[in-house]
């Protein structure tokens, strides 16, 4: 796949459609948010990081974003590439009567980032694996962040490389053109750093690894 953001947008909006915001909705509001969202929200909570604001990049349905709210974040912008998550984010943010806290930007975040102010916290759940510009992604990501920065990654490991091969062979078939990827947690560190940010919290899976920096 391109690395192009613009493509990356049109590939990404595609592949999560309506039918996948309706599903992960329904399981947010059944099970609340996802294993990965629940450790990049403990750690901000348990070592002291939630106030200000949150620009959650990749927020789907928008689970990771009103769970921090209820518990200190003042205002969350949400921004993600698919208009199904972000209208299903809506809805819900309706439901929480939390649609005046919650600002919605549709988009690639490497096209729409510089028209989004800098923000307390940033935020990516299992967004960096599924772009294949990590470093300028991550380079963005970081450069709207003023104090904290939070992400998770799928763990560069043998088994998780397999099953990330195996559900791109599958998309491969089905003429889906969205992949996910195990980038190089060394760069990824490497870049992270370079923005002149500390590691301060990491908590693990057996697949993914949810990592609080501070600048």
């Amino acid at each position: 796949m391109s690395a192009c953001c613009s493509t990356y947008g049109k590939v990404a909006g595609a592949h999560f459609d309506e039918k996948i915001a309706r599903r992960d909705l329904e399981s947010y509001r059944k099970k609340g948010v996802g294993p990965t969202a629940r450790l990049l929200r403990d750690l901000l909570v348990d070592t002291g990081a939630v106030d200000g604001v949150l620009l959650d990049v990749g927020s789907g349905v928008g689970g990771l974003s009103f769970d921090l709210l209820e518990r200190g974040v003042t205002r969350a912008i949400a921004v993600d590439a698919s208009a199904a998550y972000l209208a299903a984010a809506a809805q819900e943010a309706t439901r929480r009567d939390r649609l005046r806290a919650v600002e919605f930007t549709h988009g690639d975040f490497l096209d729409v980032g510089s028209m989004i102010p800098p923000a307390t916290i940033v935020t990516m759940d299992r967004v960096i694996c599924c772009y294949p510009a990590f470093e300028a992604l991550l380079k963005e990501a970081l450069g709207h962040a003023e104090r904290y920065f939070a992400y998770s990654y799928p763990r560069d490991r043998w088994y998780v490389r397999s099953a990330i091969a195996g559900e791109n062979a599958v998309r491969k078939f089905k003429r889906n053109p969205f992949r996910t990827f195990v980038h190089p947690v060394a760069r990824m560190t490497q870049t992270i750093e370079g923005a002149g940010f500390r590691l301060a919290a990491r908590r693990r899976s057996w697949q993914w690894s949810a990592e609080l920096w501070v600048r």
